[in-house]
């Protein structure tokens, strides 16, 4: 069978996403929360940064996703001196054949973490931008396609680290969302030195769980899940309300509004359902809309960070209750 052809009924997606989640969690301790957002934006077919101090877990957790997962993956560290040929690749001379030969770099991949994004000049960050929206890359006029699934996890320190560059806002509208870890409690830190010493080595190594094929089952399979008008509105209201809010100079754009969309799909799954509901979108609206929030400089003054904004958003926005059937699924049985 085909892989484009393949089903999967959105049960089974739930119960093949705890699985993941499991096995990473198996390595990654205590950030069932992150993880679960991490997986989503990965099932919703878009690209996540990671953004958070040294030490906390972003590099191993996007290696232990590909893992899981079974996906091709490639690391490509960003440096002040990495150039935008180092991640798309480039024609190289070969003598034997007396022509131009196309190397293809580390983003041709199924997951490329990006370590590191914001430790290069944008000229090189901006490399990704093509890749991650278009997935395709164009070198000296040649346009290359890259295989599904094609995701990128990229980690970031935060802006007030030294040296590093910010991200601009163009690509990181490009990111789906953005996830912290922060530090782990006692009885967390703990635990990941008791299983280093398990381990008896450095690495820890996950069976995958799924493979690239029905990673692309799963994906297929959200967009099966109802979102009825109500939660569309909701979610259309919770983004128009970030450009209005008086602390942003700019607010999220419609990508925003997808990017809550499609992230509340994947929620839905995890919990079993095959229909959005209002906490869905709740729980992935700092995630899917704080790093797409220009606040005022004022406001950076006052130590306002976006994630509040959205917080103070929610709080305004009233949340549907409606039951009734989306439109565009005009005699769809009911649930």
């Amino acid at each position: 069978m085909n892989d484009v052809d393949r089903t999967v009924p959105t049960a089974e997606v739930g119960r093949l996403a705890r699985a993941v989640l499991d096995a990473v969690g198996s390595v990654v301790v205590g950030k069932r929360d992150a993880l679960e957002l991490v997986l989503a934006g990965i099932l919703a077919g878009g690209h996540v940064l990671l953004e958070d101090l040294p030490g906390l877990g972003k590099t191993l957790t996007a290696r232990s996703f590909a893992q899981a997962l079974g996906l091709d993956f490639r690391r490509l560290q960003f440096t002040p001196d990495l150039l935008p040929a180092d991640v798309t690749g480039s024609f190289l001379y070969d003598q034997r054949s007396g022509d131009f030969s196309f190397r293809a770099g580390p983003v041709f991949t199924n997951l490329l973490l990006a370590d590191e994004i914001n430790r290069t000049p944008p000229k090189t960050q901006s490399a990704l931008l093509e890749a991650m929206q278009e997935k395709q890359v164009s070198v000296e006029g040649v346009t290359y396609r890259l295989d599904e699934p094609f995701h990128v996890l990229a980690t970031a320190n935060p802006i007030e680290y030294e040296g590093t560059y910010p991200l601009p806002e163009a690509q990181l509208d490009r990111f789906l969302l953005r996830v912290s870890f922060g530090y782990p409690d006692h009885e967390e830190e703990w635990e990941v030195l008791r299983r280093r010493i398990g381990r008896r080595r450095e690495e820890a190594d996950i069976k995958p769980v799924v493979d690239a094929a029905t990673l692309r089952a799963m994906q297929a399979a959200l967009e099966d899940v109802v979102v009825e008008d109500s939660i569309g509105r909701y979610i259309v209201q919770l983004t128009s309300a970030t450009r209005e809010h008086p602390s942003v100079l700019v607010g999220a754009s419609p990508r925003g509004s997808l990017a809550l969309l499609l992230l509340a799909r994947a929620r839905a799954v995890f919990a079993g359902r095959d229909y959005v509901v209002p906490e869905d979108v709740k729980e992935v609206a700092a995630p899917a809309l704080a790093h797409r929030i220009t606040l005022r400089p004022e406001m950076w003054l006052r130590r306002v960070d976006p994630s509040f904004v959205v917080g103070e958003v929610l709080d305004q926005t009233p949340a549907p209750a409606s039951g009734a059937l989306p439109s565009y699924a005009a005699g769809r049985p009911g649930r």
